[in-house]
């Protein structure tokens, strides 16, 4: 590669890396401000859960519209053009005056979110061909610090007694901003290749791979078991195990930390091993913690419990984006919508399912749902030594 090829590789990567934190950034914002928000429609929390789902759905939506679109336009059309409609929809929620109006911004958002996510990590997998080497779990850790960000910076708003609209606001105009100035660093789309077929060279509609749906599928197993990580990780300390609030949040605090720490150190993991490796054994090592979890009779080794899972977790997710997306230059950007979308579903069903598991058996038991989910997923990593990137052949 040249210099100057390799100079806007590096700015793409950066580039990159600003839109995951934007992400990350912007739905951390709208997180840190759901309570005001609640109170200044007047929604009881039963509307808001339903609500929530809009948002869910919008995303579904948009990563769903937003697959195709990028590999017809390229990541450098559409990843600018996400960003820049979620961070406008962003103002939306703190306009809100009862639900329908909250539902209809959380809709317009979420259908943002969804678009920005599918565009930018189809553009991830075109920095990592790039690269050629693994780049995709550090890309997800600075999604995370962005949410890290937010959470500082949101309440630190709150404390100077900022309204929705003001933060929110504020926060819409960052993110129009970051939009604008690093789209010029992306990557221009790449030529097509001459050994995809007459049906990709003439721009037909394919049937998506068996294969990508079983990486979809992996998705949504593995991220039903963050979701129940992030939703009922303290509720477990403070309800089952009697924690005080304050140390119970360290649950969320400790998956969190490791989950961030975990995806910046799993790329290097994934050069030397291979992901079957970090999906097998981080999948396994997931199940074993939340095993420790569940049977767990004191605070000390819940919390153990909880940062080992997700430091096991960590890096699995990510190796099934960057499978999808470089199953197929051509449609980079739909197999890498339908393993988003499927993970995003899963990721919100989690939550539910354990919440209605709930009515028949203690909470710490339910977790055996994502104790299951994650030896399924240990169990079938095999799939990612077809077609990968060429650090799929670890030494197993």
């Amino acid at each position: 590669m040249s210099l100057d090829g390799e100079r806007r590789l590096r700015a793409a990567r950066l580039a990159t890396f600003g839109y995951f934190a934007l992400n990350g950034f912007l739905l951390g914002m709208w997180v840190v401000h759901i309570p005001v928000v609640e109170h200044r429609t007047g929604i009881s929390h039963a509307v808001l859960g339903w609500l929530l789902l809009l948002l869910g759905g919008g995303a579904f939506l948009g990563m769903q519209a937003a697959g195709p679109l990028t590999d017809r336009l390229g990541p450098r059309a559409v990843v600018p053009c996400g960003a820049a409609l979620c961070s406008a929809a962003l103002i939306l929620p703190g306009l809100a005056t009862g639900a329908w109006t909250l539902g209809a911004a959380l809709l317009v958002l979420g259908f943002g979110n969804g678009c920005l996510d599918v565009s930018m990590n189809a553009h991830a997998v075109q920095v990592e061909r790039g690269c050629q080497r693994p780049v995709m779990s550090a890309f997800h850790a600075t999604f995370s610090v962005g949410g890290v960000l937010a959470a500082l910076l949101g309440a630190r708003a709150l404390g100077w007694g900022w309204s929705p609209v003001a933060a929110l606001g504020a926060t819409a105009g960052v993110g129009l901003a970051t939009a604008v100035l690093a789209a010029p660093a992306l990557l221009r789309p790449e030529p097509p290749h001459t050994d995809e077929g007459p049906a990709a060279a003439a721009g037909t509609r394919r049937r998506t791979p068996r294969r990508i749906w079983m990486l979809a599928a992996l998705a949504l197993v593995l991220m039903l078991s963050e979701g129940v990580a992030y939703d009922w990780s303290v509720l477990h300390l403070r309800d089952v195990l009697d924690a005080p609030a304050s140390t119970a949040a360290l649950a969320y605090g400790a998956f969190a930390t490791a989950m961030t720490v975990g995806r910046l150190l799993a790329d290097r993991v994934v050069a030397r091993w291979g992901p079957v490796a970090v999906l097998r054994y981080g999948a396994s090592t997931a199940a074993l913690a939340l095993t420790v979890v569940a049977l767990s009779r004191s605070v000390p080794p819940a919390l153990l419990g909880w940062t080992v899972c997700g430091a096991g977790l960590a890096g699995c997710v990510p190796q099934l984006f960057s499978a999808a997306g470089h199953a197929d230059r051509t449609a980079t950007g739909a197999n890498v919508s339908r393993v988003a979308g499927l993970g995003y579903l899963g990721m919100l069903a989690g939550p539910a399912v354990i919440g209605q598991l709930t009515r028949f058996a203690p909470l710490n038991l339910t977790f055996f749902v994502p104790v299951a989910c994650c030896l399924l997923a240990a169990g079938t990593a095999g799939i990612l030594r077809a077609h990968g990137t060429g650090t799929d052949s670890g030494p197993l």
